[in-house]
């Protein structure tokens, strides 16, 4: 008879006293970490091995977790099993706790994956399997590195990408808002400051469409729609709520991250972005599968392209959206991609407050409003107007423009922030942090170029998003006019140190370059 990792468990209870679950302070990052001491009698007799999966089992829950080995007593000692804060808050159940720790079996889909790893081209089921037991917590860190890096640019065939999306949205929550149509905005990221859900949402729930906004808190650049818009209101709230608000004010603005929709796409991101690979693939899995499993029926795609951008040039956002639309297609989802200009930040801040101010000048019609974020706003409202089949091809624009300018965005907007709990803010004295300097030009000239990269990278340095009020207050944009001396931005801090740091990257680096007016270089963009 085979002695199974379960039955000598089992076994191994009635000899062995159930160790003392800890809560280990650590921030793991959306994996589950266990902790056991070397000298521990269970890691003895089980015979574990560092980074291996074990399954932890207490008061009838069960959760699956990578295993590291220490030493040191004040961390776990031999009667307890330690749990990083991910792990802790999955198991639910309180410190101190008797808990018992066996090996867990590997996940049935390895061999798909070592497929895939050989250059094999998966079928439907196979990204099924993989998907249901990385959203299971099932892969360690190892095994989803080597799926993200076997999916990588060009090892996905156009099929292999709708079977990974299609995985993707049956894992977890799937809603239905029980109408049509249900829209949804999405800009694949990489342009500062792009802030212009914020400004859609409202115009188009104003108008009567309902527009159910999760949106992603930072994780590379200074700021997410999540964290801009908790400036103004709570984000983080139950999902019953966010439906409620929904409902009653055709609209939301919230953070995404408790919504379980797409549980697996949370997890492979906490793979993907250290390692910087952001497939065209992996891209469409990851937007396409959350807004088919949030109950969206029509999407409208904002694929910016500039020379900083995530996408570089037109043949390659033409390649991406032409992804995008078969997917989106078989998945029997409604898609608009528009291709916009992003050879530069859009608005003038780049971090939390900053944002969050731009966007209510331009809700109130401010004389310091940034045009060209209202601009892009209403042509992105406008397009998505036109998912209402009451709206002709080409007037959404126009009723866009209308909403906004007559009050009822803003109107919508205070309602929503009303409803998700509002945070006092004044856009005229916004709270920045305390600290600043101002980068100067040093020379005359125009500006011919705003490296985005570069200007985000000094605005984290700066502690945006941790520090709201930190960031990059833009002053000049390309085509401006400017003499020596002149600031081009300004960078606000939270504590000296960081100013530092954001300080010392400006001198190496500035991230606007000054030439002749003849040096710009136009995008061509389709909008």
């Amino acid at each position: 008879m085979k002695t199974t990792h379960a039955t000598r468990a089992e076994a191994l209870d009635d000899t062995l006293s159930p160790l003392a679950l800890k809560r280990v302070g650590i921030d793991t990052y959306r994996e589950n970490v266990a902790y056991l001491h070397r000298e521990c009698d269970l890691y003895r007799a089980e015979g574990f091995q560092a980074l291996s999966k074990v399954e932890i089992r207490a008061n009838g829950q069960r959760i699956l977790a990578s295993l590291n080995v220490v030493d040191d007593a004040a961390i776990v000692d031999c009667q307890q099993l330690g749990l990083s804060e991910d792990a802790f808050e999955a198991l639910a159940v309180e410190e101190g706790h008797p808990v018992s720790v066996s090996q867990a079996e590997p996940p049935a889909s390895i061999p798909a994956l070592h497929r895939k790893l050989a250059g094999e081209r998966l079928s439907r089921d196979d990204f099924r399997h993989i998907i249901r037991d990385i959203a299971e917590l099932r892969y360690s860190k190892i095994e989803l590195t080597a799926f993200v890096v076997g999916c990588d640019r060009g090892e996905l065939d156009r099929e292999e990408v709708f079977y990974l999306s299609d995985a993707m949205s049956r894992v977890g929550r799937r809603l239905d808002w029980h109408e049509h149509p249900v829209v949804d905005k999405h800009c694949i990221g990489g342009i500062p400051g792009n802030r212009t859900s914020m400004l859609v949402v409202p115009i188009v729930a104003a108008h009567g469409l309902l527009c159910p906004k999760t949106s992603s808190r930072a994780i590379t650049s200074p700021s997410g729609t999540a964290d801009t818009m908790e400036v103004l209101a709570n984000v983080d709230l139950p999902f019953d709520v966010l439906g409620e608000i929904v409902r009653t004010h055709r609209g939301c603005l919230a953070w995404g991250g408790t919504s379980e929709l797409s549980p697996a796409d949370d997890v492979l991101i906490s793979v993907e972005r250290p390692l910087s690979i952001d497939s065209p693939g992996q891209m469409v899995a990851s937007i396409l599968s959350k807004k088919v499993a949030a109950g969206s029926s029509h999407l409208l795609l904002d694929i910016p392209v500039g020379p900083h951008a995530k996408v570089r040039s037109m043949p390659e956002a033409r390649q991406l959206r032409r992804l995008f639309e078969f997917v989106a297609g078989r998945m029997g989802l409604t898609l608009d991609v528009v291709i916009t200009d992003g050879s530069q930040p859009v608005g003038r801040g780049i971090g939390p407050v900053l944002e969050a101010r731009d966007v209510m000048r331009v809700l109130t019609h401010h004389p310091e409003a940034p045009m060209d974020l209202r601009q892009k706003a209403l042509r992105l409202a406008g397009r998505m107007l036109e998912f209402d089949p009451d709206v002709r091809g080409g007037a959404g624009f126009g009723i866009a423009r209308d909403i906004l300018d007559d009050g009822r965005a803003a109107e919508k907007m205070q309602a929503i922030i009303e409803a998700q709990g509002r945070r006092p803010f004044d856009p005229d004295n916004p709270p920045l942090a305390p600290h600043h300097f101002e980068v100067l030009a040093a020379a005359d000239g125009v500006v011919t170029a705003i490296d985005s990269l570069t200007l985000a990278r000094i605005a984290r340095l700066a502690g945006a998003p941790k520090a709201a009020g930190a960031g990059v207050d833009l002053l000049r944009r390309i085509g401006d006019p400017v003499t020596r001396g002149q600031p081009l931005y300004r960078v606000h801090a939270a504590y000296r140190n960081e100013l530092t740091f954001a300080h010392q990257s400006t001198e190496r680096e500035s991230g606007i370059a000054i030439g002749r007016a003849e040096a710009i270089t136009r995008l061509n963009v389709e909008f």
